[in-house]
């Protein structure tokens, strides 16, 4: 006797934001089910892994981490390109670590020179990210916003302190916006609503609700995606239809797992071995709980999460 498997009807579906300049855009979203389940629903686009690159040669990276790019991490043009030439990069995320107040604090249009030189550098869409200073960040993407003019790229992060000022200027000068909130499906909501009242269009907005890495923090993380996608799809919740952002590599390679070396921690275990399957089983569970774009650092960690999509794409048509 055959065994019928239940299947959940969704009411909701996730907006289809394209992302990058027109020739060479990326689509995020559309899906119509859970993640990966395929045997109820779609995902006409899988989700994408963006690289990240600094506008500075980082100097708390641990060696495993800064390996691949040890010849480029003084150029964040010729980084990106190699991220995009060696390893196959989908998308470009651009940390605009330097401009942090409490670190170099460089001025707003020279993080816009640094910017536009990336974006020229590269025909995939690129994330810039500012340093979640409300002020500085205010300044900074505002100046990138008006340097990168026509170019969609994509903004943040975007908070209740400088949405107005962010969001009117990337309206403007035709970028998308990225929405991101401390941990809360109400925030979440919250901020999407008055980007709209601003006027943000819809196909202009990505939510970035904050992610944390495996054994910090992770499993709240995981629940409020989960429920921000429960929302989307079973409530129709149209302000949270949103492809969702994980800006995980900065959080995965800054813990004293992936720090400590072998001789420090024995019991840990190969330093590189170990930080790579750590941002690889982070990202692993960001997937699940319905991340669209993954930001990620290490090339080989990169491979397994790419690797996995593609089997979880072929597995969950059931």
């Amino acid at each position: 006797m055959a065994v019928e498997i239940p299947k959940v009807a969704y009411a909701g579906k996730i907006k289809e934001i394209p992302l990058g300049r027109e020739g060479n855009t990326i689509t995020v979203g559309g899906e119509s089910c859970y993640p990966f389940h395929l045997f109820e629903g779609a995902m006409p686009h899988p989700p994408k892994i963006a690289m990240e690159v600094y506008d500075r040669a980082p100097e708390d990276w641990p060696d495993t981490a800064l390996e691949p790019f040890a010849d480029v991490a003084g150029d964040p043009a010729a980084w990106a390109r190699k991220c995009i030439d060696t390893y196959g990069a989908e998308m470009i995320a651009l940390q605009l670590a330097s401009t942090d107040p409490n670190a170099e604090n460089i001025p707003a249009d020279e993080a816009a020179a640094i910017t536009k030189k990336v974006s020229d550098a590269v025909d995939v869409p690129l994330i810039v990210f500012g340093t979640s200073n409300v002020d500085k960040d205010t300044e900074v993407l505002k100046a990138v916003c008006e340097a990168c003019e026509g170019k969609n790229l994509i903004i943040g992060p975007l908070s209740e302190g400088n949405y107005r000022a962010i969001g009117a200027t990337a309206i403007g000068y035709k970028h998308t916006v990225m929405a991101s909130t401390p941990i809360d499906i109400n925030l979440a909501k919250q901020l999407n609503i008055l980007l709209g009242n601003l006027n943000v269009p819809d196909d202009k907005i990505i939510i970035d609700p904050t992610t944390g890495a495996l054994g910090y923090g992770l499993e709240y993380c995981y629940s409020v995606m989960e429920r921000i996608r429960m929302a989307a799809l079973v409530q129709e919740d149209e302000r949270l239809q949103f492809p969702i952002l994980a800006n995980l590599a900065k959080e995965v390679w800054k813990i004293k797992e992936v720090k400590l070396s072998e001789t420090e921690a024995p019991l840990l275990g190969d330093q590189k071995k170990r930080g790579i399957l750590m941002e690889a089983m982070t990202a692993q569970c960001v997937l699940l709980a319905g991340a669209d774009i993954l930001v990620m650092r290490h090339p080989e960690a990169i491979n397994l999460v790419k690797e996995s999509i593609q089997d979880l794409m072929i597995r969950g048509e059931g």
